[in-house]
């Protein structure tokens, strides 16, 4: 009895229900509550969005990474280049400076080849001269001197002196205009031997005269601007 009770009251609170469903009313209650379910469908749109703009900031910084490394790449390009430009820049300088030092060189060397050939364009010719020199110096060397310095010059006494006036004017002359073209006679009586200008011919003992000395000059010697053109023929001491 109680079972058919129970039983009776539940389908009699169905028809209520379902009764009310049917009615106006109802239906709005429902058309409202449809779009709240839509918007609490919607959140996980909107969370998503914002999860797709924090995937884009690692992009970005990926990407600035990228331009950086590519502005240092090319940074360290320009720097090699710029260290190749200066080597360029100073293997240049300096093939220049060889290249004024060795062309200030050859102008020096150039000089003083002309300068040697100028000086010693002679040469030959002086050599060739000497020995007139020498013949000249003999004469006036076999006049006696006490002939000379005679108090009474007379006859051929006095032709003797004014020759050789002459022939002692005459070589100095000579001498004097071969001085100004470089060549000097030279005579080493009395100095050290040196065997760059003299040639010794004979030597012999002398207590009197210290050794390796000059004492007679068998023939005068001769240089030419500076050069020694012909030894002097000297005998030296040998103690």
């Amino acid at each position: 009895m109680l079972r058919q009770s129970l039983i009776n009251s539940s389908r009699a609170l169905s028809a209520t229900v379902r009764i009310a469903s049917q009615t106006p009313l109802a239906r709005t209650q429902f058309r409202i509550a449809a779009p709240l379910a839509s918007v609490r469908t919607a959140q996980p749109t909107l969370s998503r969005w914002y999860s797709d703009e924090a995937k884009k900031e690692p992009a970005k910084d990926a990407a600035e990474e990228q331009a950086a490394a590519e502005g240092a790449g090319a940074e360290e390009a320009a720097k090699k280049e710029l260290e190749t430009k200066n080597k360029e820049v100073l293997e240049w300088k300096d093939k220049y400076l060889r290249s004024v030092a060795d062309f200030r060189n050859l102008q020096d060397r150039t000089s003083r080849e002309m300068k040697q050939a100028r000086d010693f364009a002679i040469q030959k010719f002086a050599k060739d001269l000497v020995d007139s020199v020498d013949n000249l110096d003999r004469a006036l060397a076999m006049v006696p001197e006490e002939k000379l310095n005679a108090e009474e010059k007379t006859g051929h006494l006095q032709d003797l002196v004014s020759l050789y006036d002459g022939l002692k004017m005459t070589e100095s002359i000579l001498m004097q205009t071969l001085k100004k073209h470089g060549l000097e006679r030279f005579d080493p009586e009395g100095e050290k031997f040196d065997p760059n200008e003299h040639e010794a011919t004979f030597m012999t003992p002398m207590q009197d005269k210290e050794n390796n000395t000059v004492f007679h000059v068998q023939q005068k010697g001769f240089k030419l601007n500076g050069r020694v053109l012909r030894a002097a023929k000297v005998g030296v001491v040998k103690n």
